[in-house]
């Protein structure tokens, strides 16, 4: 017997479901070996404080790379994130207390932020499904809809949010984790009970895998596809307004980077790009990652240039092993 069919076998432990949710040891294995790393490069790396800043650092990135994985299941692309977030922080922030003006409906302004990106999921989806445009051209130019939308909100001057109980949850803690992470562990919470026990998450594995086959299985693949870019559009309006509640106003420029970096995580996880393999359990670990090597990378006095050119790096070779995997099963490069 393997030593992994002992550990499965053990009372309570099973392996091969926390390999379906975490995926193979890769990732993970990386993940310890970054950890163990920069606690021993910087000595105030493995500390309280840093660990704190360590989950805020990941609730957005966590929160937008969630979202994501719905639609990269699918086989698709969604590149209107940075737009949706704009676009969902300041109608947060504008229908919030604020200094511009006289709005004050308090939570429901959250909830309108995150409708916000709602709304240009189910666009992305309703012009991708009976468009018939690939995604990618569909969500870039929703995308620059959205920075259009955030600019003429913006109005030259980024509103402040000055609802004390709503900064609350941007700045505040709740047993020395930071809200943000509780925001962040309730959608990732969700997430994997969607993708675990509805049709919308189990069809985006089969639609994924393969298409056709779905279609002739009688299922109606175009309504799931929308419905997976309604998941990705609304978790970038929730990362939009936690944004604005950590950062304290609303900007244009409030989703800029989360693009690649949410795709790095992704792919980093285990999810392929051409669709059928990976979920958010996975993602949780990309995001991880990138985390910890961003934050580590600042702490060892690395230059941010070459920072980015690390992350770079980070996806070619993810993309390359997850490839290398699948090599029988693509059929072309696109």
């Amino acid at each position: 017997m393997s030593r992994s069919d002992l550990v499965s076998s053990a009372p309570g432990v099973d392996l091969r479901k926390i390999q379906r949710l975490f995926g193979t040891g890769g990732p993970l294995v990386a993940l310890v070996v970054l950890v163990a790393f920069f606690s021993l490069a910087s000595s105030t790396f493995f500390t309280l404080g840093n660990g704190s800043s360590l989950l805020t650092q990941l609730s957005i990135l966590l929160v937008v790379a969630i979202g994501l994985t719905f639609v990269i299941i699918l086989g698709s692309l969604d590149l209107s994130i940075e737009g949706v977030m704009a676009s969902s922080s300041l109608v947060f922030v504008l229908l919030a207390a604020n200094d511009r003006n006289d709005s004050d409906l308090g939570f429901l302004a959250v909830i309108a932020g995150v409708l916000t990106g709602s709304l240009f999921g189910l666009l992305n989806g309703v012009l991708h499904v009976h468009l018939k445009i690939p995604s990618f051209m569909v969500t870039l130019g929703t995308g620059a809809i959205g920075i259009g939308i955030a600019t003429v909100l913006f109005g030259g001057r980024a509103p402040r949010l000055m609802d004390d109980s709503l900064r609350d949850l941007g700045f505040g803690s709740l047993g020395g984790i930071p809200k943000l992470a509780i925001i962040a562990v309730i959608v990732l919470t969700i997430a994997l009970l969607v993708q675990r026990f509805t049709r919308v998450g189990r069809y985006g594995y089969a639609i994924g895998g393969d298409e056709q086959v779905m279609k002739l299985s009688g299922v109606n693949i175009n309504r799931y596809k929308v419905l997976s870019f309604v998941l990705t559009g609304t978790a970038s309006g929730i990362a939009g307004v936690m944004a604005a509640l950590q950062l304290g106003v609303g900007d244009v420029t409030i989703g800029g980077g989360y693009l690649f970096t949410a795709i790095t995580a992704v792919v980093l996880g285990g999810t392929a790009l051409v669709g059928g393999i990976g979920g958010v359990g996975r993602t949780l670990v990309g995001a991880a990652i990138i985390t910890v090597l961003a934050n580590g990378l600042i702490l060892i006095g690395v230059n941010p240039y070459v920072q980015v050119a690390v992350q770079g790096l980070v996806i070619v070779l993810a993309v390359a092993v997850t490839g290398w995997s699948l090599r029988k099963r693509v059929r072309a490069i696109k």
